[in-house]
């Protein structure tokens, strides 16, 4: 019996419930289309998409939207733009679906994007608790923030990390916001009321939290932060999408495919 897009899609949001309002949704392609092969990835970036249709996908499952928005709706005057047009050529010759599945995945129970990137980091054994839009880890020892971030680096094979605080101060309560939660509204009331002694987020405003971690290292107090970056901090989660897949569809070929590094230093 034939699977179609929607069928991947009804299992994929099961857990979730359903949610009033949401970013999630066909945004290139049928739901009625057969598949064939899935490809699941952070961002449908152009290159991504080139490598899907290689792999003989015919679904693309992103996290992140494919035309420069939170909402899809694209940036104003977008659609004009020779990038945009031929990103839509590949998407159509490669009779690609796209489906964007950001929403549902942070509503599960936990977080399916927070504990992707907590197993990622081997800090399963650690969790203190989880909460709807956050990771609490007890570190079974002190650790510097050097040595967190080392970890880190090596364990997500990154070049660099960012921090704000103190690099040699020492550590055992840990808070992980994955994404975009790096922002002051949530980070500094969970770094408040958890008593961290260090943040680990993907991004946010710089004048925001990095200010307020700033302020308590020069008054003297032991937090600190890293910032790793928004995709480095949900790519894990999103591999946990391609692995329930390969159980829920086990006849279909399934593939991660990661985007390249957009941000380089120089």
């Amino acid at each position: 019996m034939s699977v179609i897009v929607q069928d991947v899609i009804n299992r994929l949001t099961e857990p979730a419930g359903r949610l009033e309002s949401t970013v999630d949704r066909v945004v290139a392609g049928s739901a009625d289309a057969v598949v064939h092969g899935i490809a699941v990835t952070f961002a449908a970036s152009h290159s991504v998409l080139q490598r899907a249709i290689q792999a003989g996908a015919n679904l693309v499952i992103t996290h992140e939207g494919a035309f420069y928005s939170h909402h899809e709706d694209g940036v104003e005057g977008i659609q004009a733009s020779p990038v945009f047009q031929d990103k839509i050529g590949l998407i159509e010759s490669g009779n690609l679906t796209i489906y964007r599945f950001h929403d549902a995945p942070h509503r599960y129970v936990p977080d399916m994007i927070t504990q992707g990137l907590v197993q990622a980091l081997d800090w399963e054994p650690y969790i203190d608790k989880y909460l709807p839009t956050a990771a609490i880890v007890a570190l079974p020892g002190e650790m510097t923030v050097q040595d967190i971030a080392e970890d880190i680096k090596r364990k997500l094979n990154l070049p660099y990390l960012r921090y704000v605080g103190n690099r040699s101060g020492t550590c055992s309560r840990v808070g992980i916001a994955v994404g975009y939660r790096g922002g002051g509204s949530h980070a500094i009331p969970l770094c408040v009321n958890e008593r961290l002694d260090l943040l680990i987020a993907g991004e946010g405003p710089e004048w925001e939290t990095p200010e307020y971690i700033g302020d308590a290292a020069a008054e003297g107090r032991n937090l600190s932060m890293l910032l790793i970056g928004h995709a480095a901090s949900e790519e894990p989660g999103m591999t946990c999408t391609a692995e329930l897949l390969r159980k829920l569809f086990p006849r279909i070929p399934v593939h991660y495919i990661p985007p390249v590094p957009l941000i380089q230093v120089i």
